[in-house]
């Protein structure tokens, strides 16, 4: 029942004039055009909940994901900032060790330089000293961070003898001299023999006679020319380190030599390891 049927209705029971009757119509066709209006309304406002209920959820589904994610990059970041702090103090640590390690390695470098230049100066001031031998008898050099002085045997001995020709004293001097200048320094004195097997009174092989000619040049350094003993030493190297072939006349010549080594100061770099 409609609310035209209902006013209608109402006025049936009682008579009522023409005017007021038509009051009551154009009444009601105010309220239906209201109701028709606030009808439309309605049904928009709901389709209009409708719809944003709709793009809610569709937002709460993606809210959700995104949520998750938040709390997963938080807790990532959590850890990175802990794990970042932890591999920054290993890095710093590592560049403090790095540095400790370059400065040793430079230390290291620096005294090596210094001990190059030192055996470098006493083997020019040898050259200068022993500049008047004859070079093919003579021979000066650095080699592995190590000066040689090396002699051949015919300025020193007699064939097969261990005793220093009073002539190569005079060599003896000079070597003495630059020895003397630099007492911080050790030396070998090394005897070598071609392969020639000897059988003397005094020696019964090249052994032998290497020690006693290197013992023989020692000795001469000590007692003549005032060479600290505690700076040298005196070795045999026998036939077992030739500088040339044994097969010919002039390489065994060669062989048979007197060098004297000046030894690198390690004491130095033992000392320079013990303080890092």
């Amino acid at each position: 029942m409609n609310l035209m049927t209902l006013t209608i209705a109402s006025l049936l029971p009682g008579r009522v004039s023409k005017k007021k009757y038509q009051a009551q119509v154009k009444r009601y066709e105010v309220l239906n055009e209201s109701y028709d209006l606030v009808s439309f309304e309605l049904r928009r406002c709901l389709d209009e909940q409708r719809r944003n209920k709709e793009v809610i959820l569709a937002l709460q589904a993606e809210v959700e994901p995104l949520m998750k994610t938040s709390k997963m990059l938080i807790q990532q970041l959590t850890d990175m900032s802990a794990l970042t702090k932890a591999q920054a103090e290993s890095i710093n640590h590592s560049i403090e060790n790095i540095n400790a390690k370059d400065y040793y390695i430079r230390n290291l470098q620096n005294e090596i330089a210094r001990k190059d230049s030192l055996n470098l100066a006493l083997v020019i001031s040898l050259k200068g000293a022993l500049k008047d031998i004859n070079d093919k008898d003579v021979e000066i050099k650095v080699e592995d961070s190590a000066g040689f002085i090396s002699i051949s045997d015919k300025l020193w001995f007699k064939s097969g003898s261990c005793e220093v020709l009073p002539a190569s004293r005079q060599v003896l001097g000079k070597v003495a001299t630059v020895l003397n200048g630099h007492p911080d320094i050790q030396f070998i004195v090394e005897g070598h023999t071609d392969n020639r097997p000897i059988s003397q009174a005094n020696a019964q092989d090249n052994w032998d006679l290497s020690v006693l000619r290197a013992t023989s040049v020692v000795r001469i350094l000590q007692s003549q020319f005032g060479v600290d003993a505690r700076m040298a030493i005196a070795a045999g190297r026998s036939e077992y380190i030739p500088f040339a072939e044994n097969s010919t006349d002039q390489g065994r010549a060669l062989n048979r030599r007197t060098r004297i080594v000046i030894l690198p100061q390690m004491d130095q770099f033992f000392r320079l390891l013990e303080n890092q």
